[in-house]
C-alpha cells in the first residue's frame, strides 16, 4: 500500500516564515507539520508563520485540530499562524466543522 506523505519545506523570511505543504495532512503527517511550526515558534518568533496549503491534497479531522493548535501556539508567541492559497474542498470543511473562524485565512500570501 503506498502511504500518502506530507512534504514540509521552511522558507524563512525577516518577518515571516513561509512553510510549503504538499500532500495529505492526517494522523500519519500532523507530527511532521507539530514538529516544524514548534521550531518556528521556539526560535526567534517570525511575526507571522505562513502555511501555504496549495499543495494539500486531504486533511482529516486530526489535521483540522492540529492547524487550531498550532495557531493558539502562534498566539502564546506573539505570532500569528496564517493559512493561504487554502483549497475549496479544505474551505467547505473547515465551514462545516465551524473552524473556519478560529483560523487565520487569506486568499494568497503577500
Amino acid at each position: 500500500m503506498d502511504r500518502p506523505d506530507l512534504s514540509v519545506t521552511v522558507r524563512r523570511a525577516p518577518t515571516e516564515t513561509v512553510v510549503a505543504l504538499a500532500g495529505e495532512i492526517d494522523m500519519s503527517t500532523v507530527q511532521r507539520l507539530a514538529t516544524a511550526v514548534d521550531e518556528i515558534l521556539g526560535g526567534d518568533t517570525p511575526t507571522r508563520v505562513v502555511l501555504d496549503m496549495a499543495g494539500v491534497t486531504f486533511c482529516d479531522s486530526q489535521g483540522l485540530g492540529t492547524l487550531v493548535v498550532l495557531s493558539r501556539k502562534a498566539t502564546m508567541a506573539q505570532s500569528y499562524l496564517v493559512l493561504v492559497n487554502v483549497g475549496a474542498f479544505l474551505i467547505r470543511v473547515l465551514d462545516i466543522t465551524g473552524l473556519r473562524g478560529a483560523l487565520m485565512i487569506q486568499e494568497t500570501a503577500t
